[in-house]
């Protein structure tokens, strides 16, 4: 039977409950809804940071959270199958689309699924992203 590992990059802040940042299990990688926080400085973990109050901002910093748990875990964005965004306004769905598109325009084979909802985040958080990726 094949173990469970946890997937933490470096520079990525502590859940703040029992979770890890991703699982990988054989060749299927899961990563946990990461939002917008900026990665934790050299001294070690800091208090969490917004990038920026824009949806811009937090969505380009959530996907590069994303990434990065993805690579850690030995996965690109080739290898993702399904990706949940959540948003905390429905105004904001056009943008994310924009960005979205922009962002994965040069991906080699078909994009992921997506799903997007709508939920309630703490305070300054306007995007939370989770991934599943399949590796080999």
């Amino acid at each position: 039977m094949t173990e469970k590992t946890a997937v933490t990059p470096a520079g990525h802040t502590t859940p703040p409950a029992a979770f890890s940042h991703g699982v990988r299990k054989g060749n299927i990688l899961q990563v946990a809804g990461q939002v917008g926080f900026l990665p934790a400085g050299p001294g070690g973990p800091a208090a969490p940071v917004v990038a920026g109050p824009t949806l811009r901002e937090q969505t380009l910093q959530t996907l590069a959270n994303v990434r990065a748990v993805l690579e850690a875990g030995g996965a690109s964005w080739e290898d993702v199958l399904m990706l949940r965004v959540y948003l905390t306004d429905t105004g904001h769905f056009a943008e994310l689309n924009e960005i979205w598109n922009a962002y994965f325009a040069d991906l080699e084979q078909a994009p992921a699924a997506r799903t997007t909802v709508y939920v309630g985040l703490p305070q300054g958080l306007l995007i939370e992203i989770d991934a599943m990726a399949v590796l080999g």
